[in-house]
């Protein structure tokens, strides 16, 4: 088995394996005294990129008692960065598409096994990238498991195709981690990525 790839780790030093997703500037993010790092601006994406994979990531929502909705500690994680994953404020909330948990207008979590604001929260991702013909058409869908806080919440989810705000715009059998801004303060530690190809 390839070598656990360490993204994040707390240290500036890790803050180097990501760039603005939109170019390859530095990333601008605030680097915390606890060893996480919080949204400021613009979406990152890791340079490292990868194909089947395990990744573990830990993110907290901040407390928004006023806002309400898409705007309530909204931010995502983009798998391959191709398929979003949602960060949201849910705590009790129905489980939804839309809502933390859900993969982003494509499939609603079998549970919502959120936590309230300002507790640190898990993601873990087994993926099985998805395979294309030469002519870039799908010959395999990639194959998604998501566990959040110790609860399947997609259990071999078939990925139709990419979601909305895709870095690439279509599928791919290799890409990046993208965290994404969504003007809203969430914070991330520990993030890692196992190799499984």
């Amino acid at each position: 088995m390839k070598e656990k790839v360490i993204l994040f780790d707390g240290s500036p030093e890790s803050l180097n394996n990501f760039h603005e997703a939109s170019n390859s500037e530095p990333i601008r993010w605030m680097l915390k005294r606890d060893g996480s790092m919080t949204v400021t601006r613009r979406d990152i994406a890791s340079w490292y990129e990868f194909g089947d994979a395990y990744i573990h990531l830990e993110f907290m929502i901040p407390d928004m008692p006023f806002s309400e909705g898409q705007w309530k500690g909204n931010s995502g994680v983009y798998v391959q960065g191709c398929y979003e994953i949602q960060i949201l404020d849910s705590y009790g909330n129905e489980a939804k598409h839309n809502e933390c948990g859900g993969i982003y207008e494509t499939a609603a979590p079998l549970t919502n096994a959120s936590l309230p604001a300002e507790e640190w929260q898990t993601y873990d991702i087994i993926l099985k990238a998805a395979k294309l013909c030469e002519d870039g058409s799908i010959k395999e869908h990639a194959v998604m498991t998501v566990i959040h806080n110790g609860q399947v919440i997609h259990n071999n989810f078939t990925l139709p195709s990419h979601t909305p705000g895709a870095l690439k715009g279509c599928v791919v059998e290799r890409g990046p981690l993208l965290l994404q801004d969504h003007a809203c303060p969430v914070s991330f530690r520990n993030i890692w990525i196992q190799p499984l190809d």
